[in-house]
């Protein structure tokens, strides 16, 4: 554990937790980021509130990341992607396609995502949450477990 930051931690923690809260108080939604990206597209009838918020969780890692750039899992030096497998003949732009695609369709079969269910989700208590965010530590263990990427 070399990259064992609890200070950023409790820090990025924090305010995941008051973006939640702010987003549940001022509008009654929950932050769950699957579902708020999966209604712009067909549109729903609250656009403005989703563009708002997701261009303001893009705002806000781009901020963090010019004004404090050691703030990251790399320290100075950026973060790289995972390339694909070396034994796979395949690109990386295929790659992020295939995995983001992968991701959609988990989240759209899971009914969301980490951050509804991780985040939001057992914050209320909820056993579905619960039952979501144990499958997917157990996969994430397992994935990493088998591909050695640590």
């Amino acid at each position: 554990m070399e990259n064992f930051t609890p200070l950023t931690s409790a820090l990025g923690g924090t305010l995941i937790g008051l973006a939640c809260a702010v987003l549940w108080l001022g509008n009654g939604r929950i932050a769950g980021i699957s579902g708020i990206f999966g209604q712009l597209l067909p549109p729903a009838q609250t656009v403005v509130w989703r563009l708002v918020f997701l261009g303001a969780l893009v705002a806000g890692a781009w901020g963090a990341a010019r004004l404090f750039p050691a703030l990251g899992v790399g320290g100075a030096v950026p973060t790289a992607l995972v390339p694909p497998p070396a034994g796979w003949a395949v690109p990386m732009p295929l790659w992020l396609v295939v995995s983001g695609l992968l991701i959609g369709f988990g989240t759209k079969i899971g009914n969301g995502c980490t951050s509804g269910h991780g985040v939001c989700g057992l914050a209320r208590l909820s056993l579905r949450s619960l039952v979501a965010v144990g499958v997917f530590f157990s996969i994430a263990i397992l994935t990493v477990t088998l591909s050695g990427i640590v």
